[in-house]
């Protein structure tokens, strides 16, 4: 998490880029018949938008998709699951294109493209919200946000909702409401088999539990549903960051605070430096190392600047951005800090506790960040998000009280071995402070293989397996963090 903040396609290093095929050797007229059956548009590498097309936000991804059907509605996601599975191609599912392992793209397959469909539908009595697979965090906040609703999202508001959602989903109300999984009433889900089924408490309960932390190994959810809280319009955002020489009273006054109000604030502690370059801070502030408290309060803004103030006055800070904003704003706080084409790789880990040397350590790898960009995030969990038992949904470990994200962030190819360099040695480094489990939205390029996955699902896995077997038995929808179906 980018600790900047604005006042108003490259491939993986060498042995990263993982291909599945090469080019399909498809016939014309085969091609020919699968868009002859969709509304949208069915793009082929001769295509002028080709090269558009096969874009995503993280600039070190670079690959080339046979086939990428933007789809307009249901039937072309079935259509175009029907293609993949009888002709054998590998299938990729894009919805906002933000993960950050680069899965919404395969090399020589088919891409379902997701990103024309972004319809939300509010209803403000029954407190919910309906938008299709495309959508991203920031189209259902502009709509929830007409009613003074929100649902729990992400941080960055350019995010697909699908993915977000499918692995859980961690953003500013996990403390308050619970993960976006958590918030997820029922699904709409076209299946290897190419049905369209829906998927809630009542119906489909199997893949309803999947769903809800397994990734998208079970379909291609087109439409969510979620439940709704009043939000807003405005809300206080505290945003104040302190002198690094202060990490651990930083840290720990949010840990005290907690303690004392334990749902109704997820902050976010962020290490890192201000780039030198940064224009949007004064040039005495620039360059200097920092440990950032942010995160709004949820509540009544003037509440929000009471209850915050002392994590704002812990030290005489660097630079305090904190105030009462609307709750968009709030939700886009960092946008500009993670633009289409800059480079990433993120990495997480839980841990139990910050103690044990581990809070020096998480400052020393900060300041040896090969980026500018790059820092080390304490992702504050536990409250709503941890009632939820870990056998309720797929998503597991619920139980730890901090989630560590590793995250470079850089600009020149030229740098992209160092980068990701010092995420890996991070990442190894803090691994003996864990007693298990990662987060799979920030799962780097998933090169740890099926270790990583089964640290992620956790004791779930063995569930997970067997519901893949019922839904997805020949492994179509594989190009994730990966569940084998038990055999």
């Amino acid at each position: 998490m980018n600790g900047k903040h604005h006042h108003d396609g490259d491939r993986p290093p060498s042995g990263e880029r993982e291909r599945h095929g090469g080019e399909a050797d498809l016939p014309t007229p085969l091609v020919d018949s699968l868009a002859s059956r969709l509304r949208g548009t069915l793009i082929r590498p001769e295509d002028a938008d080709y090269e558009q097309a096969r874009k995503l936000w993280n600039g070190m991804i670079d690959k080339r998709p046979a086939l990428v059907a933007r789809c307009a509605g249901d039937e072309d996601v079935v259509a175009s699951v029907d293609f993949a599975r009888e002709n054998k191609l590998p299938l990729a599912v894009r919805g906002g294109g933000h993960g950050v392992a680069g899965q919404a793209l395969c090399d020589g397959g088919l891409v379902i493209d997701l990103s024309e469909m972004r319809e939300v539908r509010v209803d403000p009595e029954k407190r919910s919200a309906v938008a299709q697979g495309g959508c991203t965090l920031g189209d259902i906040d502009r709509e929830t946000q007409r009613h003074g609703l929100a649902t729990p999202l992400g941080v960055v508001t350019g995010t697909g909702a699908a993915g977000l959602t499918l692995s859980g989903g961690m953003g500013w109300l996990r403390r308050k409401h619970g993960l976006s999984c958590d918030n997820l009433l029922s699904a709409r889900v076209v299946t290897a088999d190419g049905r369209i089924v829906v998927a809630d408490d009542t119906r489909n309960r199997d893949l309803f539990w999947a769903i809800r932390g397994g990734g998208g190994n079970f379909g291609v959810v087109t439409a969510f549903e979620y439940r709704l809280h009043p939000i807003g319009p405005e809300v206080f955002l505290c945003f104040a960051f302190h002198p690094a020489s202060h990490t651990e009273e930083v840290l720990r006054a949010c840990e005290r605070y907690l303690a004392e109000r334990p749902d109704d604030f997820a902050p976010l502690g962020i290490l890192g430096r201000i780039p030198e370059e940064e224009e949007g801070f004064p040039p005495e502030v620039r360059g200097k190392h920092y440990a950032a408290v942010l995160g709004p309060y949820p509540g009544d803004p003037a509440e929000g600047e009471r209850l915050l103030r002392p994590l704002r006055e812990i030290t005489e800070p660097i630079i305090d951005l904190s105030g009462t904003v609307p709750y968009t704003e709030a939700q886009g706080i960092v946008d500009e800090d993670y633009p289409d084409g800059l480079r990433y790789h993120w990495k997480s880990i839980n841990v139990p506790g910050l103690g044990d040397g581990l809070i020096e350590r998480l400052a020393e790898h900060a300041a040896q960040a090969p980026s500018a960009l790059s820092t080390v995030d304490v992702w504050y969990q536990g409250g709503a998000m941890a009632r939820v038992g870990d056998e309720e949904t797929a998503f597991a470990n619920r139980d730890a009280p901090y989630l560590l994200g590793i995250e470079a962030n850089w600009e020149a190819e030229a740098d992209s071995a160092a980068n990701v360099a010092w995420v890996r040695e991070t990442f190894a480094d803090l691994r003996s402070f864990s007693t298990g489990g990662v987060y799979l939205n920030f799962p780097g390029f998933l090169e740890e293989g099926e270790q990583l996955v089964h640290e992620g699902y956790g004791g779930n896995y063995a569930r997970l397996s067997e519901i893949k077997a019922t839904y997805d038995p020949a492994n179509l929808f594989r190009l994730n963090a990966n569940i084998a179906p038990k055999r």
